[in-house]
Parts: structure tokens; C-alpha cells; sequence
């Protein structure tokens, strides 16, 4: 399958008391990029979440969101530190006697003292909570290769489309070669006949005219290999390897080397045309390609 380095994906998975929310999004990128946002309280999971995206993803900038939200009523404990409420007692207690003041010491006067009494957030159970996030993180990544496979389909077609027309252009070239060499040979007569009037002219020379001309216009390898890259960049859409995009930019980049070639070498404003609609097909090629993985 041909995916595109585009798309979006969400799942939300909820127990009861514990929700995830995962959502992410995906731009194009020379390598894989994946940028993650969570709460710290599940940063511990970061390289196991890293590890679950390479899987799936090849390439592409990857922006990751998770939220975590827990509205269980066991999260949070009362502690208390009766080690050092005793030592708050104890002081207490020399103080009156030290200074004969009045023990008007109290359970609620001494629950107020620092670390006495404390809210403590309980352990977290990470299997447990871990088991949650993959879930939320598996919906979100499925459905987020979905939304890349279609709109990879959509380049695939688009990209064919355009490997046809520029078949089109290619087969052009090639018949109007030969009527470039006809013409020029025809011309060269017509000029040599009415510079040399009546004096008789030697095919062999005008010939060998012709083949320097044929030469030096001549795009027969360039055509060919253009041809070949064609084909080849069609049988590589077809059978759709993963990570297929640095392939097909290998590819375009020399299609569009011949491309160049066969420009410089046009002697004919037709094929010069035809030159330019070709570059900017493979142009419009590789800029759909920067968009596969």
C-alpha cells in the first residue's frame, strides 16, 4: 500500500474513572519525527510509545497528544506522620512546664502543623495504566494509517496519470526526430542547389551533413532510459513496498536528468515545447512523491 506522510488520527478510551485521549498528526519529513505531549505523571511510558510508532510509521513529522484524566476518589491519601506530631507534643508540652503557660494544646491545633497531616497522590499501577494508553494509542495510530493509505491511493492514481501523459510527450519526441533529419536534409539540398546552381552535387557529402546533424540532435539513449524510468516507477507504485518515497525521488530526479538532455539538445521549437511540458510533468511527479513515505 502506497501511504502518504499526511493524515490524522484520535481514539479515546474511558473505564469508568481513567480517560485517554490520544490524537495525532502527520506532516512530511525527510526521516521519522515523532513529537510527543503528555502529562508528566505518564512520561515513564515515552520510550515504550516511541517504540509503538516505529512500527507503524516510516516517516513523516509526527506530532503526538495524549491527555490523561483519572477522577477516581482512591488517587489521594491522608497520611499521617504521628512520628513528628510527637515532637511537636513533646516541645509543646517543656514549653508549658519552661514557661508555666497554659496547656491549651489541642488535636486540632496540632493536626495543623506542618507535615503533620498530608495528602499523598497514591503509586500508580503502571501495567495497569499502561494497558489503557496502548489502547488509546493503537485506535489512534490505525486510524491514522488509514487516513494515510487513502490519501496515498489518491497520489498513487494522480502519479500514473501523469507517468501516462508524460509517455505521450516521450512518444512525440520520438516521431518528430526523424522528420527534423528529413527536413534539415531537404533544406540543405535546396540551399546547396541554388548556391551551386547547376554544378553537380555529391550525396555523399550531404550525407555526412545529415549524420553530424542526426548526431548532434540525435536523443535515442535519453529517450530510452526515460522510457525505462517510466516503466520502472510504475512497477514500483505497484507493488507498493513500504517506504517506498526515497525510491521514487531517486527515480524522478533521473527522469528529469534526461529530461534536461533532451532539451539542450533540441534543434526544433516543437520538441523544445514538448521539452518544457515534460520537465513540468516530472516536476508536478516529484512534488506528489515528497508527499509519500
Amino acid at each position: 500500500m502506497i501511504k502518504s506522510m499526511t493524515g490524522f488520527g484520535r481514539c479515546e478510551i474511558s473505564d469508568g474513572e481513567r480517560r485517554f485521549t490520544v490524537e495525532m498528526k502527520g506532516v512530511n519529513h525527510r526521516y521519522l519525527d515523532v513529537n510527543i505531549r503528555m502529562p508528566k505523571k505518564i512520561n515513564c511510558f515515552e520510550t515504550a510509545i516511541r517504540g509503538l510508532m516505529k512500527k507503524s510509521i516510516l516517516r513523516g513529522k509526527v506530532d503526538l497528544f495524549i491527555l490523561y484524566e483519572d477522577s477516581s476518589e482512591s488517587q489521594m491519601t491522608l497520611r499521617y506522620n504521628e512520628a513528628l506530631a510527637e515532637e511537636y507534643l513533646t516541645a509543646l508540652k517543656r514549653m508549658v512546664e519552661r514557661f508555666s503557660l497554659e496547656d491549651d494544646i489541642r488535636v486540632s491545633t496540632l493536626s495543623r502543623y506542618p507535615e503533620v497531616l498530608t495528602m499523598e497522590e497514591q503509586p500508580l499501577d503502571e501495567e495497569e495504566l499502561w494497558n489503557g494508553l496502548r489502547q488509546a494509542l493503537d485506535g489512534a495510530v490505525e486510524k491514522f494509517v488509514e487516513a494515510r493509505t487513502t490519501e496515498g491511493e489518491a497520489l498513487k492514481a494522480d502519479i500514473l496519470q501523469k507517468l501516462d501523459r508524460m509517455l505521450e510527450l516521450v512518444s512525440f519526441i520520438e516521431e518528430r526526430t526523424p522528420q527534423i533529419i528529413a527536413g534539415y536534409r531537404e533544406k540543405l539540398e535546396h540551399k546547396v542547389r541554388e548556391l551551386l546552381a547547376d554544378t553537380q552535387i555529391e550525396d555523399s557529402r550531404i550525407a555526412a551533413e545529415v549524420v553530424l546533424f542526426a548526431d548532434k540532435i540525435c536523443t535515442d539513449e535519453e529517450v530510452v532510459r526515460l522510457k525505462s524510468h517510466i516503466v520502472h516507477m510504475r512497477e514500483t507504485l505497484g507493488a507498493g513496498d513500504a517506504g517506498i518515497g526515497r525510491k521514487l525521488d531517486f527515480i524522478a530526479q533521473e527522469m528529469n536528468r534526461e529530461a534536461n538532455t533532451i532539451l539542450s539538445k533540441a534543434n526544433d521549437l516543437d520538441i523544445s515545447n514538448v521539452g518544457i511540458d515534460l520537465k513540468t510533468e516530472i516536476e508536478k511527479v516529484r512534488e506528489q512523491i515528497q508527499n509519500i513515505e
